[in-house]
């Protein structure tokens, strides 16, 4: 193993992994902890985990159990990746996890760019911004579970950790001034050119952590990858899509899948037991040639209406358990190819289907790849995804991809 990374939600690790396979290095991808503890047989092993909304404590065990084991499988390097919207709290825990694992590999500082100019994210001044919005202006303000209030990354970062916090602009980049000697550096980057910039500039003392676009020159910088073309295999072709992204981006998404395909939509507030039953049944009455939508999407307005009622982690939590047993059912109906958006809601149906490491296939769109488990009949194909990536004609993109 060349590079070891620690994602901290399911869909953010797809992404990372989708984007480090086009060097062709081989990427193999975790769901969890490997229970397995032989060393890593891929150039490149990443270990996903749910972790970003977690408890800090909790966040950091996990990480840095991640991080021990990809060190023993012989990582020459880490990386810490999470959201490109920076999306965290005043605790954590972007911040703790970083501090953690620098303690672990005796890294002095660490390096945060959450940039990825390939889908509209971009840090300058050290400040956030969604296409050419700054972060608290764009839809993440009101985020359910992590709204963003601040798009000043240093700002947001300074409460999470015990070292100072500076920031690396890009005019000091371009006039070939070095890093600051802050422990924690903020790093501009508004294109590519900028990440291959900080990868190259940026020494082995200091932590590398950010979004998945950051990593991608790791493999060249670190001499490894090639050009040979893989193929992907091809799962049973009953296909099933499971939403539980409120993103702005996913409602679109939403909107324009149900205009010509069966859906069904399931609410926090009355989903028991029953609730379940009867959107299974409902499933079990779709035509194994058509392609249902099951989806937890809703406005912002509606969300808040369920979090009051219900709290903030009862109504995630109510929507995952959901999800997760919709998902085992199709399973048993034959579904093969499962397109789920949101990071938890990815989280609850990998696990829901025991799926523990992924072999890494064709992206749909930058960020997003099929993933596949398992062979033969019992292949399943997974296209995981952000709430905030893709096209509004994401689904139907994600399906025909396969069929290419």
């Amino acid at each position: 193993m060349k590079l070891g990374c620690v994602a901290d939600d399911y869909t953010g690790a797809t992404d990372l992994a989708g984007l480090l396979r086009r060097s062709g290095a081989s990427v193999k991808l975790h769901f969890g902890l490997p229970k397995d503890r032989s060393n890593g047989d891929a150039d490149i092993e990443i270990i996903a985990l749910k972790c970003r909304t977690e408890p800090v404590d909790k966040a950091v065990n996990d990480c840095s159990e991640a991080a021990r084991w990809l060190l023993a499988g012989g990582a020459e390097r880490l990386y810490w990746k999470y959201c490109s919207t920076f999306d965290s709290t005043a605790q954590g825990n972007i911040g703790p996890i970083a501090e953690a694992l620098m303690a672990i590999t005796g890294q002095t500082q660490a390096l945060y760019c959450p940039a990825f100019p390939e889908n509209g994210r971009s840090v300058f001044m050290g400040h956030l911004f969604v296409g050419d919005q700054l972060l608290n202006e764009s839809s993440m303000k009101d985020h359910p579970l992590t709204p963003m209030r601040d798009a000043n990354l240093a700002r947001v970062l300074a409460p999470q950790v015990k070292g100072d916090v500076g920031i690396w602009n890009r005019v000091a980049q371009k006039s070939g001034s070095e890093s600051p000697d802050a422990t924690h550096i903020i790093g501009d980057a508004v294109e590519f050119a900028d990440l291959e910039f900080l990868i190259k500039n940026t020494p082995s003392n200091v932590l590398l952590t950010g979004g998945s676009a950051l990593a991608m020159p790791l493999p060249s910088h670190m001499g490894f990858g090639s050009s040979e073309g893989q193929v992907d295999p091809k799962p049973g072709s009953r296909a099933i899509v499971l939403s539980g992204s409120c993103s702005q981006m996913t409602q679109q998404q939403v909107a324009h899948y149900i205009e010509n395909n069966p859906s069904y939509q399931i609410h926090p507030e009355t989903l028991d037991e029953k609730a379940i039953q009867d959107c299974v049944q409902w499933l079990e009455s779709i035509g194994a040639t058509e392609t249902p939508l099951i989806f937890a999407t809703a406005s912002p307005d509606e969300v808040k209406a369920a979090q009051s009622k219900l709290g903030v982690a009862k109504a995630g939590a109510l929507v995952e358990h959901a999800m997760a047993s919709i998902a085992q059912a199709a399973h048993k109906m034959g579904v093969r190819r499962f397109v789920v958006a949101g990071g938890e809601t990815s989280g609850a149906v990998t696990q829901a289907l025991g799926v523990s490491q992924v072999m890494i296939g064709r992206e749909i769109c930058p960020g997003v790849p099929w993933v596949f488990s398992g062979s033969d009949e019992c292949l399943i194909g997974l296209a995981l995804k952000s709430g905030n990536f893709g096209a509004p004609t994401f689904f139907n993109d994600a399906l025909q991809l396969l069929e290419g």
